[in-house]
Order: C-alpha cells, then structure tokens, then sequence
C-alpha cells in the first residue's frame, strides 16, 4: 500500500472540467450497458480524446500526484499515475474495497449479492465460488473441448451472411453465451437476457432509479431454471458441482452474462482492427493455419489481439475502489477513481498508445505496466478472464478460418493514422469472401 501519497486539492475549474470531459461522457454512454445513440455521438465528437487530454494536463501540473476532487461531503481523489494504479488495485479488498457506494447502487439492480459490491467477510466465500467454477488458473477450461464445438457451431452461422453486422453478430454471440453459461436449452431463450437487459439499463441511473423488484424476480427465477438443469458441458454443470454455502449462484451468473456482453463488443472490435491491418491479419491467419477451430486451442497471438482490443476501448473505463480505513488517500470511505482510457491511451508514457500492437501482451511489455488492466488487476482481476479471451480468440479462429473480412461500414481503422479513442461497436460491419 502507497505511503508517501498526499492528495493534491483539485481547484473548482478543474474539478469542473473533470466532470464534464471524463465522468459525464463517460456515464452518459451507459456504464452498466452501453447506449448506441450516445455512443455514436462519442465517436463523432471524439469525446475520449478529449477526456486523455484533459488527465495529461493535470499529471504535468500535479507531479502525478492523486487529486482530490471538489464534492460537497464527499473524499474522491482522481489516479494520475501509472504506478499508484497497480498500489491501489494491488490492496485490494483492504484497504481498498471493489464495493463502492456508486457500484453497490448500480449493480444491486440485477445481482444485488454479486462479489463486486460483497463487503469483506461475504466476498471470500463469493469470490472462492467464482473462482472454483470459472477456474482463472486455467488458460484453458475443462469445458473448452464443448465450447470450442459450440463456438464453431455459431461460426458457420456466421459465415453464411453475406455481410457481418453488429445486429447477425450479436445473435450468434449471446447463443453462444447461453449455451456455454446455461446449457444448450438455453441456447434460444432471448427472454432470459432481455430481461437482464433491462435491468441493466436501469442500473445505468444507479441509485437515481427505482428498483424493479418484480422485474428482478422474473430474471432471477428464469436464470434459476437453466441453473438447476445442470445441462453436461455448462457451466451450469459446474456451479451445481461446487459448494454453493451462504452462495446464491444466480447472482454471481448474472455477473458473467453482464461481462459476457462486453466481451462481445470487444471481439467485433478486435475483428474491425484485424480486418484494417493486413500484417497482424497474417500472423493471425499463421497461427490457425493447420488448427481445427472445433478443437480448443491456446491461441496466443489472438488473445493478444482481444486484449488490444480492450486496451485500446476499455470496456470499464473506470475503476473504482473505496478506502475501508483511513489510509495515506484520505480517510475511511474515500473514493479511489481509476480512469482507465487515460493510462491505456497515455503517449506520454506508451509509445504505442494509439496504434494496434498485440506484441506488447507477449513480450513482457504490458506486464510491466501496473496500470494496463483489460480485466482489472489485483486480487479483484476479473476470474473469468481466461474463459473470456478463449471465447473471443475461438471465435475470431473460427471466422477468420472462414472468411478474409472486409469493413464497409463503420470508423474506418486506418493502420497509418492514430486508432480513434472511441469505437461505435454497433456500427460496424464487414463483408466476407471466402479466404
């Protein structure tokens, strides 16, 4: 834990700025789930830009020193430096706790018992749980063999469009996430993550909107349902294997089908930047060249690819801990906000910032940055991570395998020029020819 850190105060202007460049562009895109028409603006108005800019200025006014936001009866100080963090994420849960008064409120919309927003003692048993099932010490899961065939299931769907957009994608991509999740017979029940949708869309106003209790109850026992199948080749399966003490399993499965949703805008966007940048599109093309997309791979040069993917369009853009005692950050119940655009976009201190690098997850370079955290980084690292980054990897294997593709709608990704700091996922599409 940092001991040598004494907040600066931020002035009025610049709190001000603060809010209106990174927190308001930020929340107005939807958190908890993303708002295409707003989204849409972003990336017309270049708002992330803005908002990188903004933090660069106030890192060289302030030594890197954390700044302490003007809120009437609130300790928020803002991160402005790489190392402080890899020092806050790394004390976690104390004494910086993932459960925040603005996450508690957002997510106890649709996992009001999710580990994110659990205090100290309910996490460990919660955090074990997540742990025992998504296996995060695994690069490939004991499911991979089922998923892979299901992967490749979707795929061939997939490649029998002529043209590959975001509303055909995302069919094929929450199928998949039933079937590996809940099992096969939830394969076509759109109503289980409509209704999650939802909620979410609610939690995107945290406490600002009303709970839907009914609502939730509706989710909760249809989610309940597919749980209790147990369906073989599930997760499912494996939840109703391991010990669910003082667990409600439904609320930490509502959590992976949430994360499940941005994974999937980072695996349409991975596809954007391959099919834009034919150098990494061949090294990708070599790596499954004489592999069986049915037949789980390692698959590294494509998982560096979806962690780019992230890197550059964080799918959290803020990180957000609480101080469960007084520390050096302030006293007990400071927020601790982590913009991560910022630190994964700062060419000040990456020379690569706004360019396609997938190289930097193999040789050592992200590792060495604390504050480069696609899945978050500490002892609250996402568990699922590995089972994300073999679903997208998988799946880009089975496309590319398939089709060389083509973006004709969309931001364009022009390798010569600097990567856009916002990418509407929802507008992107592709043609596919067969390779």
């Amino acid at each position: 834990m940092p001991t040598d850190i004494e907040p600066v105060n931020a002035s009025t202007t610049e709190t001000v700025r603060i809010a209106a460049e990174v927190v308001l562009p930020t929340l107005a895109s939807g958190v908890i789930k993303r708002r295409p028409a707003v989204l849409a603006v972003a990336e017309r108005l270049r708002l992330g830009r803005s908002g990188v800019g903004l933090m660069r200025r106030l890192r060289s006014r302030h030594d890197a020193r954390p700044l302490r936001l003007r809120v009437p009866g609130r300790s928020i100080d803002l991160v402005l430096s790489h190392e402080h963090v890899g020092e806050v994420l790394a004390a976690t849960p104390v004494p910086f706790s993932p459960s925040t008064f603005e996450k508690r409120a957002a997510l106890s919309h649709f996992q009001p018992h999710g580990v994110l927003i659990s205090d100290v003692d309910e996490r460990r048993p919660r955090r074990r749980f997540n742990e025992e099932v998504l296996e995060p010490q695994r690069s490939l899961h004991e499911l991979a063999a089922p998923l892979a065939r299901a992967v490749a299931d979707e795929a061939a769907l997939l490649a029998r469009e002529s043209e590959l957009s975001w509303h055909t994608f995302t069919i094929a991509w929450w199928q998949l996430v039933r079937r590996l999740v809940l099992g096969e017979g939830a394969r076509y029940d759109d109503t289980v993550t409509d209704l999650l949708a939802r909620l979410r869309l609610d939690a995107n106003w945290a406490y600002a909107h009303r709970r839907r209790d009914r609502l939730h109850a509706r989710f909760h026992n249809r989610l309940t349902t597919h749980l209790d199948r147990a369906e073989p080749g599930s997760l499912a399966a494996v939840v109703a294997a391991t010990d669910q003490a003082g667990i409600d399993p439904a609320d930490q499965v509502a959590h992976w089908l949430f994360a499940f949703d941005a994974a999937g805008m980072v695996t349409f966007r991975a596809l954007g930047l391959l099919a834009n940048h034919p150098d990494q599109q061949r090294r990708a093309r070599e790596e499954i060249a004489d592999l069986d997309p049915a037949e789980p791979h390692q698959l590294p040069y494509l998982r560096a690819c979806v962690l780019e993917s992230v890197r550059l369009w964080p799918t959290t853009p803020v990180l957000l801990r609480e101080s469960t005692t007084a520390t050096a950050w302030g006293p007990a119940g400071t927020t601790v906000l982590i913009f991560t655009p910022f630190f994964h976009r700062d060419p000040g201190v990456l020379p690569y910032a706004d360019r396609f690098e997938p190289d930097i997850w193999l040789d050592g370079r992200a590792e060495a940055n604390p504050a480069l955290v696609p899945f978050s980084g500490g002892p609250a690292v996402c568990p699922g991570r590995n089972i994300v980054l073999f679903c997208a990897s998988t799946l880009l294997a089975a496309l590319l395998h398939a089709h060389d593709y083509r973006q004709v709608g969309g931001l364009r990704l022009d390798p010569d020029r600097p990567l856009p700091a916002t990418l509407d996922p929802f507008r992107l599409r592709f043609t596919g020819t067969v390779g």
